[in-house]
């Protein structure tokens, strides 16, 4: 009896020991962070994906919108935007579209399996100076109800609480 109450707790212990090593091994490293009051976002790219106007127009405007509603950023500038010159500590936000799948809205309303809209972007922000800070890939979908342009809001909140988690600086209390 003993026996196989002390194999049981052994064979416990050694699943929880290999679950930790497996979550370990899954686990990276935070990328660096630099707190800033400023990011300007330049116009999303999608060179070799052939992206509806309407599309490429909403994933930028939902971007400044939860850029601007995420807040820790006192300056959320525009693509062309004069006054970003003179921020001290801005983080430039570039896009490029990398995939685009229109899917059918109908198709997801009738049978909430079929017709997902899906959006890769991949997006680097970078210092002033062009030097990298972080590079992410990131995805914006819409799989069951809802309009095809809601991938784009997907995205955008998505890329507003990476930039948020890395660049924000700390609210003042």
């Amino acid at each position: 009896m003993k026996r196989t109450i002390c194999a049981v707790l052994l064979f416990c212990g050694l699943l929880a020991l290999g679950a930790e090593l497996m979550e370990l091994r899954g686990q990276t490293p935070p990328p660096a962070t630099k707190k800033v009051s400023a990011i300007q976002v330049i116009m999303i790219h999608s060179d070799e994906i052939k992206l509806p106007a309407e599309f490429q127009v909403a994933l930028y405007e939902d971007l400044i919108q939860q850029l601007q509603k995420q807040g820790g950023f006192q300056h959320v500038y525009r693509d062309g935007d004069r006054d970003a010159a003179s921020a001290t500590d801005l983080v430039v936000l570039h896009s490029t579209v990398r995939g685009f799948k229109k899917g059918s809205e109908m198709k997801r309303n009738v049978t909430t399996v079929a017709g997902k809209t899906s959006i890769d972007v991949h997006c680097q922000f970078m210092d002033k100076d062009g030097k990298t800070l972080l590079e992410h890939d990131l995805n914006g979908k819409v799989a069951f109800f809802g309009a095809n342009l809601r991938a784009t809001y997907d995205f955008a909140k998505k890329a507003a609480k990476l930039a948020h988690d890395n660049f924000a600086a700390p609210k003042a209390s």
